[in-house]
C-alpha cells in the first residue's frame, strides 16, 4: 500500500510518499515534493493544482492521502488558502484521511521510524508529511487507526 502524506502551510503543499510492501516500509523517489499556488483567488489555478496533484498520485499509484489537520481558529489556525488546497485534494478520487498532530505523535512514539531522514533522501520540509504517512501506515497495520 502506498500513502501520500501532505502538510499544508500557507499556499504550499509539501508531500512525501510512503509505501509498505512485504512487511517493509519504503520511500519511493518522487518527481515533485512541493506544490505552490500563486493566485488562490483564481479558479483556474486551483483546478491546475488539483489536476497536477491527482496526476502525480495516479503516476505513483498512491492508494490513499493523509493530510495533517490544521486548527480552524485561534493563534495556530491554518490559512484560508491551505483549506482551499485541502478541499481540492479531498474532491479527488482517492480516499483522504485527516490526522491530528497529537495522533501522529502517539503513533510515532509507539513505533518510531528506525531510519535517518537524510538516508531516505527526504528534505527537511518533507519530514512532517512523511511522519503523517508513516503514522497512518502504522495505525492501519497495528489496528490503531
Amino acid at each position: 500500500m502506498r500513502i501520500c502524506g501532505v502538510e499544508l502551510k500557507g499556499a504550499e503543499a509539501f508531500i512525501s510518499l510512503v509505501g509498505y510492501d512485504k512487511e517493509a516500509f519504503n520511500v519511493p523517489e518522487c518527481r515533485k515534493h512541493t506544490f505552490t499556488v500563486n493566485d488562490a483567488a483564481s479558479q483556474e489555478v486551483i483546478r491546475e493544482f488539483q489536476f497536477a496533484f491527482a496526476k502525480l498520485m495516479e503516476d505513483y499509484k498512491v492508494e490513499e492521502v493523509v493530510i495533517i489537520e490544521r486548527e480552524q481558529k485561534g493563534k495556530l489556525a491554518g490559512s484560508a488558502i491551505s483549506f482551499k488546497l485541502e478541499a481540492a485534494i479531498q474532491l479527488g478520487s482517492l480516499p483522504v484521511t485527516l490526522l491530528k498532530a497529537t495522533t501522529i505523535r502517539e503513533q510515532l512514539k509507539r513505533n518510531p521510524p528506525q531510519v535517518d531522514y537524510e538516508v531516505l533522501g527526504l528534505k527537511r520540509f518533507q519530514i512532517p508529511a512523511f511522519e503523517a504517512a508513516y503514522a497512518l501506515q502504522n495505525g492501519r497495520i497495528y489496528g490503531k487507526l
